[in-house]
């Protein structure tokens, strides 16, 4: 039987949330309809995280008792541009990440996850904390900032220096696009974008690569211009600054393979399963959730896939932003694809 189970971002319902359409409360009672376990981001759910008064504590509490979740991952940012005028301190930022590895295990949970840009530096003065207080520490490898990125080399150098187990990787399923996303297109070309510009990043996907990796070739080739960050092919079709912004933001999703998980699926603590748009069909257009789910069963797996939508930023005016459809459709394809491999 796998391993894999399934779980929610509440990152999926922000819109929801922010626009006062759901409470906290709302979200509980969503994701227990899914029957699957609870991914928070504190930092926007929990007020006056890491240092939450009472009445919030109180109120988290009774959610928990009441609705009974899995809880399974809490995002976390260690905020290094805090101030105007100055990063924080190396001793700044230990701080934060001591103070959210407390908020976590007072919260419940087993697993934090920090951004791509977390200094490294921090990460094994913090190692006693994540032992003392039973929080895994995992680093978000995320399309734009994965495998091969300083960042990303520097975690998991201290990953393997250190053998904790309170260390980690949180995988993010936008590495694994196999075509750009529609409803990214279809935002930018009501910006502007010309099609021209649309067929050349659609091109190379259908490559079998993706922007970042074409980019970096023509680049070595010397297929550049002085004036724009692109290649001078593709800024021919240049029309206007959406057409810019379009090609810089499609080296954003990435089409690695599923290989260049395996050495690191040892370390692989949590996925996000991104996604941008479930068809009606309950498929994502870009990302290959049947051949993600079947490698990682076969890798064995043992943790959750925590769906996370990331369309809502794309929605067009006047159109309904629909998180809480996006991710039953997301949920129901899941649920499918594990319960085929059982």
């Amino acid at each position: 039987m796998s391993k894999i189970k399934r779980s929610v971002s509440m990152y999926s319902l922000q819109d929801q949330y922010a626009r006062g359409y759901m409470s906290l409360e709302d979200m509980f009672i969503f994701l227990k309809e899914q029957d699957t376990g609870l991914e928070l981001i504190s930092d926007q759910l929990i007020k006056k995280a890491p240092h939450p008064d009472q009445e919030m504590l109180k109120k988290w509490d009774a959610l928990v008792a009441e609705y009974q979740p899995t809880l399974v991952c809490n995002d976390v940012f260690i905020n290094t541009c805090l101030y105007d005028n100055r990063t924080l301190t190396a001793k700044e930022n230990l701080q934060l990440l001591i103070d959210e590895i407390k908020l976590a295990n007072r919260l419940g949970f087993k697993m934090i996850r920090l951004v791509s840009n977390t200094p490294t530096e921090i990460i094994e003065p913090a190692l006693p904390y994540a032992r003392e207080y039973d929080v895994c520490m995992t680093m978000e490898i995320h399309a734009g900032m994965s495998f091969g990125t300083p960042f990303t080399d520097r975690f998991v150098e201290v990953i393997r220096k250190t053998a904790s187990p309170y260390l980690g990787l949180t995988v993010d399923a936008g590495i694994f696009c196999r075509r750009h996303p529609r409803v990214s297109k279809e935002f930018f070309r009501a910006q502007g974008t010309n099609d021209e510009v649309v067929a050349y990043i659609d091109n190379i996907f259908e490559q079998g690569i993706d922007p970042k990796q074409y980019f970096d070739q023509e680049k070595e080739k010397g297929n550049w211009h002085d004036q724009m960050p692109l290649p001078k092919d593709l800024a021919a079709l240049v029309r206007g600054e959406s057409d810019v912004l379009y090609s810089i933001f499609s080296t954003g999703y990435e089409a690695s393979p599923f290989s260049i998980l395996d050495e690191h699926m040892p370390y692989v603590k949590h996925i996000h399963g991104k996604i941008y748009e479930m068809t009606e069909a309950e498929e994502e257009y870009a990302i290959p959730y049947e051949e993600l789910i079947a490698y990682l069963d076969e890798k064995d797996y043992d943790g959750y896939v925590s769906t996370e939508y990331e369309g809502n930023r794309f929605a067009l005016d006047g159109e309904e932003i629909v998180e809480k459809q996006q991710v039953i459709r997301h949920q129901n394809q899941l649920k499918k694809l594990i319960e085929a491999l059982a």
